[in-house]
């Protein structure tokens, strides 16, 4: 069924019996009891028939794709689990499945718990609507930390109460069907049938989307229903200046589910990126509520129970093995001192395999970084930028890169209080040594490895400490 990229995935058969194809993957899925069937295999044939399959198309960042055969119940996080486990990726569940449509330039998050078929069924024939398999640090995020998702000026009980809440409350009100929070304030919206974009004071309820025809009148009659979430979804324009016009780049619309053309869609702007984030996140809310948090808590549920032995730190030991017979190193400043040295001599050797490969480029400049996930070697300033915005605007997201302007140096791009910043890594020279700093010399490291992991532990002069690093995969 395929050739080498196409993958058949199928639930294990009443009998139990499996068999694993030349192109399997290395274990089951967590969340269901995936197996992978040989061509060659007796039960294939049982299998195929007994379970209705389709071919999807997922694409990664670098626009690597991988078509799989899947069952045509299987959900968003059934398919980022499989190519979690294919790809090798660490499984911090920050791994996400977006919906792309390319010609009207807007893109969502696929909920986890979404059937990933009934969102292509919405797409039509000619539209070429796209999956993509990335990070997305954000999407659980305001579960963790309301405030930053949340501006208390844009936050309320409904205007039937005249209530305020507080932030510590505010979670458990959007997931509470009995409460009423209430989402408020100006947003640029454009006009049917017309280019310009005019401003308007909307609410968001439970019940919908409005907006106030006379400036910032909540009374019933003053607010028009403009949008619903039972059958939509709020997407994120790509390009809302270029493509639709708009006052800013902080661009998002509501989409039916089943209609794809332009003129369908609720076009929306925000004048800053965490009032953005705060509309959509809402939206998510008010249409998934308790769903959206059990699709939160479920893999760490699953973590807590899982039968794996749990090594406590304080069952390990140093141990000495460079004598005839190994020993336990009891002295903590003995230990300490083996652990840093065994740590330079890896990296030393890892230069030296790196620069044993027949590279022209010298082994002084040739170091471990760039085998780091979080390296991106000749990305723009722009493309960063682009990078982090698509794996989450979270304090912390960041990545290292060449720098453009001085060859001699890299940056530091960092996400904070939802701004992407920039640090220029300068290499400093001491009696022919070379180490690298973000603080003109007063903090040195050997390499940017060491540099990563200091930063990863301790903010110095950062706006805050580097926590998620952006990974790009290929399919």
């Amino acid at each position: 069924v395929g050739g080498a990229n196409l993958v058949t995935f199928l639930p294990p058969s009443p009998s139990g019996v499996c068999a694993r194809g030349a192109d399997e993957w290395d274990s089951p899925p967590p969340d269901k009891r995936w197996q992978v069937i040989g061509q060659n295999h007796a039960s294939y044939w049982f299998h195929l028939f007994s379970t209705v399959l389709q071919v999807i198309k997922v694409y990664s960042e670098d626009n690597t794709s991988r078509a799989v055969e899947v069952p045509s119940d299987i959900t968003a996080r059934d398919i980022c689990q499989l190519f979690i486990l294919k790809n090798h990726c660490i499984d911090d569940h920050s791994w996400t499945l977006f919906e792309q449509i390319p010609h009207l330039s807007i893109e969502r998050t696929i909920e986890d718990h979404e059937s990933v078929m009934e969102v292509q069924s919405g797409w039509g024939m000619d539209s070429h609507c796209c999956l993509y398999f990335r990070k997305n640090y954000a999407k659980y995020e305001f579960f963790k930390k309301p405030l930053d998702f949340f501006p208390e000026h844009m936050v309320s009980i409904s205007s039937e109460t005249n209530g305020i809440m507080s932030h510590s409350q505010l979670i458990q009100t959007f997931l509470s069907s009995s409460s009423c929070p209430e989402i408020h304030g100006f947003l640029h919206a454009k006009e049917h049938g017309r280019k310009s974009w005019k401003k308007f004071y909307f609410v968001l309820r439970r019940s919908g989307l409005y907006f106030s025809n006379k400036g910032t009148s909540k009374e019933p009659r003053h607010l028009q229903l403009i949008a619903e979430f039972s059958d939509s979804d709020v997407y994120t324009l790509l390009s809302a200046k270029k493509v639709y016009g708009a006052p800013t780049d902080y661009g998002f619309c509501v989409k039916a589910s089943k209609l794809n053309s332009a003129r369908d869609l609720k076009l929306l702007c925000a004048d800053d990126e965490q009032t953005r984030t705060c509309w959509v996140t809402a939206m998510r809310l008010f249409k998934y509520g308790m769903q959206l948090y059990q699709n939160f808590v479920q893999p760490h549920q699953k973590q807590k129970s899982s039968p794996m032995r749990s090594i406590s730190e304080n069952s390990l030991v140093a141990m000495d093995f460079s004598g005839h017979k190994s020993r336990v190193i009891e002295n903590p400043s003995e230990a300490l001192s083996v652990a840093v040295e065994e740590g330079l001599s890896w990296r030393r050797k890892s230069c030296h395999r790196l620069s044993s490969h027949g590279s022209p480029i010298s082994f002084s400049s040739l170091a471990i970084h760039v085998a780091q996930l979080w390296f991106h070697s000749k990305l723009s300033r722009d493309e960063a930028q682009k990078l982090i915005t698509q794996q989450g605007l979270i304090d912390g997201v960041f990545l290292v890169r060449d720098s453009q302007s001085n060859p001699r140096t890299f940056v530091l791009s960092l996400c904070h209080t939802q701004k992407i910043k920039h640090f220029q890594i300068v290499p400093v020279e001491e009696n022919g040594e070379l180490f690298y700093s973000l603080d003109d010399g007063h903090t040195r490291f050997t390499d940017l490895l060491q540099l990563v992991e200091f930063y990863q532990l301790n903010r110095g002069v950062l706006p805050c400490k580097l926590k998620h690093h952006c990974a790009r995969i290929t399919l």
